[in-house]
C-alpha cells in the first residue's frame, strides 16, 4: 500500500468576510521556534490594507447598530467554536511561540475564556462608562458611550492568539469594527481564527486579518483618512513613534504600546480605549 501524501493548509487573508490571497501574489515563509518550516503565509500589500478598511467602514454601520446584547451572543458564539477546535489551536500556538503543549493549552483556554468574559460586558459597559450627569436648570444630561468607528489593530508579536484575543475582543464587543495586523513572525493562529469567525455569525468585515510586514501594512493604515483609531500594542517603540505621527494628520485616537501581562485580568482599560461619549441635553416640562 502506497504511503498517503499529506494536504498541507493554503493559509489565506481575511477580508470583509472572504478569504482572499493577497492581491499582490506574495507569501512568506512561516517557520517554528525552531526554524523549522510550518507553511508559507500570505504577505498582504498596501492595496490588501485599504481594502480591509473598505470592509471595515461598510461593516460598521450594521455592527455599531447591533444590540448589546446580539454582539454578547456572538462573541460567546466564537469562544464555543474555539472550544470545538481546541486541539488544532494548541498545536498551532506550540509551535509558534515554542511552548510546551501544556502551555500552549493554557494559553488557548485562557483565550477561550477571555472572549466569553468580553461577551460579558457587551450589555454592561454602558453603565460604567455612562452617567445622568448633575445640571442646573430645566432639563437633564445624559452621556452614554459610542463606538469610535474602524480601529486598526497592530497584534501583539509574541503572543500570537491570546495576545491577539485580549486586543481585538475588546475592540469589537463594543461596536467598533477592526483591522488587525496579525503577528509578523507568528501569523498562523491568527490566520485560523479566520476561519472561526467566518463560521461564528460574526458579520463579513467586522474583523479583517492581515499577514504580513508590521511595517509595511501598519504605515498605510495609520495614514488611512477612513480609520479612526490605532491601537499600537504590536509596533517596537521606533515603529509606534512613526505610526502616531502619521495618525495626528486626522486626529485618530491613538493606544500606545506597553508592557502587557496577557494571562493576567483585563480590566476594562481596552473596553474604554475606543469608546467616544455622546452627551445628550433634553428639557424637563415645566
Amino acid at each position: 500500500m502506497s504511503e498517503r501524501l499529506a494536504v498541507f493548509k493554503t493559509y489565506k487573508l481575511y477580508v470583509g468576510g472572504k478569504f482572499p490571497r493577497s492581491e499582490s501574489g506574495r507569501v512568506y515563509e512561516v517557520t517554528d521556534s525552531k526554524d523549522r518550516w510550518l507553511a508559507n503565509a500570505p504577505l498582504a500589500s498596501r492595496k490588501d490594507a485599504r481594502d480591509a478598511v473598505v470592509a471595515a467602514r461598510k461593516a460598521f454601520g450594521g455592527w455599531s447598530g447591533a444590540t448589546a446584547y446580539n454582539r454578547g451572543q456572538i462573541l460567546y458564539r466564537i469562544a464555543e467554536m474555539l472550544e470545538g477546535r481546541r486541539d488544532q489551536f494548541v498545536a498551532e500556538v506550540a509551535d509558534a511561540e515554542g511552548q510546551s503543549k501544556a502551555k500552549a493549552a493554557a494559553q488557548v483556554d485562557a483565550a477561550i475564556d477571555r472572549w466569553v468574559w468580553y461577551a460579558g460586558w457587551s450589555d454592561k459597559v454602558a453603565q460604567i462608562a455612562g452617567s445622568s450627569n448633575p445640571v442646573a436648570g430645566p432639563y437633564f444630561n445624559l452621556s452614554a458611550p459610542e463606538p469610535t468607528g474602524v480601529v486598526a489593530v497592530v497584534a501583539p508579536q509574541e503572543s500570537s492568539f491570546l495576545g491577539l484575543v485580549s486586543v481585538l475582543a475588546p475592540v469589537i464587543v463594543t461596536g467598533n469594527t477592526a483591522v488587525v495586523v496579525a503577528s509578523e513572525r507568528a501569523p498562523l493562529p491568527a490566520l485560523s481564527l479566520a476561519e472561526v469567525l467566518a463560521t461564528s455569525d460574526l458579520p463579513g468585515g467586522v474583523v479583517n486579518l492581515l499577514s504580513g510586514r508590521t511595517a509595511e501594512l501598519s504605515a498605510p493604515l495609520a495614514a488611512h483618512q477612513d480609520v479612526n483609531a490605532l491601537d499600537l500594542t504590536g509596533a517596537d517603540a521606533e515603529l509606534a513613534t512613526e505610526l502616531q505621527t502619521a495618525a495626528a494628520d486626522n486626529l485618530k485616537r491613538v493606544l500606545r504600546p506597553r508592557a502587557a501581562d496577557w494571562s493576567a485580568d483585563p480590566g476594562t482599560d481596552r473596553l474604554l480605549a475606543f469608546l467616544e461619549t455622546k452627551t445628550v441635553w433634553h428639557p424637563m416640562g415645566v
